[in-house]
């Protein structure tokens, strides 16, 4: 599971993959992190749950990480790491540590995930590793997304 910053305008825009769709949805929760807390380490100090449910991949990845962006701005809550997310059709449930915001200084203020660019598709590869159209799907899921800063 991995994530990349990529260039953008005005925004943040990263894309974020993963061998299992789960995978993909915490690299994505790990690049909307570092975004906003830069490499602060956040402390385990409190654990959370949360579901979302959604009509279509792209909204349940928007929602997931809307809810990183609810827990800080309503909770005061910052994210350590996902302790375990589990996602079915378009259902998702995580489970999150972390700890009160107000300990820590922040590099970056977020405000809000869009649906500019975004995608979440499974990866189709040819025999060389490169992306091909009408290959089989050797399984990585890959998003992209851009987050109003």
């Amino acid at each position: 599971m991995t994530y990349e910053f990529l260039e953008h305008t005005a925004d943040v825009k990263f894309r974020a993959e993963g061998s299992t769709i789960e995978e993909m949805f915490v690299a994505a929760a790990g690049a909307l992190n570092e975004t906003v807390r830069g490499d602060i380490t956040i402390l385990e100090q409190v654990e959370k749950s949360f579901g979302v449910v959604a009509n279509d991949k792209e909204s349940l990845l928007y929602d997931f990480l809307e809810e990183f962006l609810f827990l800080l701005d309503a909770e005061n809550f910052v994210v350590s790491k996902i302790k375990s997310l589990e996602v079915e059709g378009n259902k998702l449930k995580c489970v999150v540590v972390g700890d009160d915001a107000d300990n820590y200084k922040f590099t970056n203020d977020v405000k809000a995930v869009t649906y500019s660019e975004m995608s979440v598709k499974q990866v189709l590869r040819d025999d060389g590793g490169q992306m091909a159209e009408g290959k089989t799907s050797d399984g990585r899921w890959v998003c992209e997304v851009v987050l109003d800063v």
